[in-house]
C-alpha cells in the first residue's frame, strides 16, 4: 500500500510540474485569448438570445492564436472574434490604422440586400455619404472597386453556415463603414449607368446641442452625439428653460449614435413628468448561481417641468442610451417617437482589461428591455418611417 501511495504521489506532481510548465510556455497573447474568451462565455448577456455557440468559437480561434507572433496580429485576431456577436456595442478599447470604424458611429448610409441586389435606404444627413451625392434608392454594385458579396465573409459569424438576416446586416455596416486608413469608393447604378461616389468620413459636430423655435408654438433641440457629457444636463436645462411657455417640443436624437450615461438621460426625462415613473428594466445573469437580478429603473421629476408635446426623432444613428430615452419616453407615454427603427444595440456594456496585452474590450453584461417587457433593441416607433427622408417629412406633418 505504502509503495501504491507514493507512485501516486508521484505520477500527481509530475503532473502539476507538466501543467505549470504548460501554462508558463503559453505566449501572452494565448493567455490572454483564454481570459478573453472566459469574460465573454461567462458575462455577455444575450449568448442565448443570439444563440452563439462560443465553445465552436473557442475552437475555431484558438489555432489561430497560436500562430500570433506580435500585439498588431493579436488585436486583428481579436476583432475577427468580435464580429461573431455581430453586434455594434461590443468593442475594443484600442485599433490599428487598418481597423475598421466602428458601427453605427462610424457609418454613415445604410444599405440593404434585396433579393441578389443592395440598396441604399438610408442616409446619415449632413456626413460624407450625403454629400457625396450619393441618394436613397440607389442599387449599389460595389465598394471599393470590388463586389460586396465576397466582402462580407470577412464579417460574418464562422461559427455557423447558415447566418442570418441580422448576421449580413452586421456585415454590410461594418464593410460600408469603411476602415480608418483607406478612401471609401462606392459605385451605384444611376439611370442605368454606373458612378462611382467618394465619401469623405466625417466626426460628430462637437456642440453639446442645438436649438431653435420652429414657430411660435414649437421648439427644437438636437443632441449632437453627447449623452456621455455631463456638461449637456446643464445645457440642456438652459435651453429648455427659454421654451416652456411653447406648446410643443421636438427632441432630435437622430445623431445619437455613441450613446450615453444614464444620469444624464434620466436628468432630460425629468424635465418633462410631475411625479417618479419607470423607465427601463435590467436583467442580469447570475450564471455561478444560475439566477437572475431583475430591477427596473426610474426617472424622477426634476426642476421645472415642460408640460407641452414632445416628439422625439430617431434614426438607425440613435443607439444606446439614445434609444434607452426613446423607450423611456414612449413607456412613460409622455412623447410620440417618429423615425426608423433604432441602431439596436444591445444591452448596458461593461469594460474588460486581459492581463497579459492590457488590451481592454467592453461587452454589454446586461440585458436591457422596454417597460413592456419587450427587449430595448426591438423597438418599433410609433410614427414609424423609411429613412431620415421621411421621419422630416413626418413630423412636419405631425406638428
Amino acid at each position: 500500500m505504502k509503495i501504491k501511495s507514493l507512485v501516486l504521489l508521484i505520477v500527481s506532481a509530475a503532473n502539476a510540474v507538466f501543467m505549470s510548465y504548460k501554462l508558463s510556455a503559453q505566449t501572452p497573447y494565448q493567455k490572454d485569448f483564454q481570459e478573453f474568451w472566459t469574460d465573454i462565455n461567462q458575462h455577455y448577456a444575450y449568448l442565448d438570445q443570439q444563440k452563439i455557440d462560443w465553445t465552436k468559437v473557442k475552437e475555431i480561434y484558438t489555432p489561430l492564436v497560436n500562430q500570433v507572433s506580435d500585439k498588431a496580429g493579436y488585436i486583428r485576431l481579436l476583432e475577427r472574434v468580435l464580429s461573431e456577436l455581430h453586434n455594434g456595442h461590443v468593442s475594443l478599447s484600442t485599433n490599428l490604422p487598418g481597423s475598421n470604424r466602428l458601427v453605427p458611429s462610424g457609418l454613415d448610409l445604410r444599405v440593404e440586400q434585396s433579393g441578389n441586389k443592395y440598396f441604399i435606404t438610408d442616409l446619415r444627413k449632413g456626413f460624407g455619404a450625403d454629400l457625396s451625392g450619393l441618394k436613397i434608392g440607389m442599387e449599389v454594385t460595389a465598394f471599393n472597386d470590388k463586389p460586396i458579396d465576397a466582402q462580407l465573409k470577412q464579417f460574418l459569424p464562422r461559427y455557423t453556415a447558415q447566418p442570418n438576416a441580422k448576421m449580413y446586416q452586421y456585415a454590410l455596416d461594418m464593410l460600408f463603414a469603411g476602415t480608418h486608413d483607406t478612401p471609401r469608393s462606392v459605385t451605384v447604378k444611376d439611370s442605368g449607368q454606373l458612378k462611382t461616389f467618394y465619401p469623405v468620413s466625417y466626426g460628430n459636430s462637437p456642440e453639446l446641442l442645438f436649438s431653435k423655435k420652429i414657430n411660435n408654438n414649437t421648439g427644437y433641440i438636437r443632441i449632437n452625439n453627447s449623452l456621455g457629457n455631463n456638461n449637456l444636463i446643464a445645457a440642456f436645462d438652459s435651453v429648455l428653460d427659454s421654451l416652456l411657455l411653447l406648446k410643443s417640443l421636438v427632441i432630435d436624437l437622430t445623431e445619437t449614435p455613441g450613446g450615453g450615461n444614464s444620469t444624464v438621460a434620466r436628468a432630460i426625462m425629468g424635465r418633462f413628468i410631475t411625479t417618479s415613473l419607470p423607465y427601463q428594466v435590467h436583467e442580469f445573469d447570475e450564471k455561478a448561481y444560475q439566477t437572475k437580478r431583475h430591477w427596473v429603473e426610474y426617472v424622477t421629476p426634476r426642476k421645472k417641468v415642460f408640460s407641452g408635446k414632445v416628439y422625439v426623432l430617431v434614426s438607425r444613428w440613435t443607439g444606446s442610451m439614445g434609444e434607452g430615452i426613446a423607450i423611456g419616453f414612449d413607456g412613460m407615454k409622455r412623447a410620440t417617437i417618429i423615425g426608423t427603427p433604432m441602431a439596436g444595440l444591445l444591452g448596458a456594456i461593461s469594460g474588460f482589461r486581459m492581463t497579459e496585452t492590457g488590451i481592454g474590450f467592453q461587452i454589454p453584461t446586461e440585458r436591457l428591455y422596454h417597460i413592456k417587457g419587450t427587449p430595448r433593441e426591438d423597438f418599433v416607433p410609433g410614427a414609424l418611417t423609411r429613412n431620415m427622408e421621411e421621419t422630416i417629412q413626418k413630423a412636419k406633418q405631425i406638428l
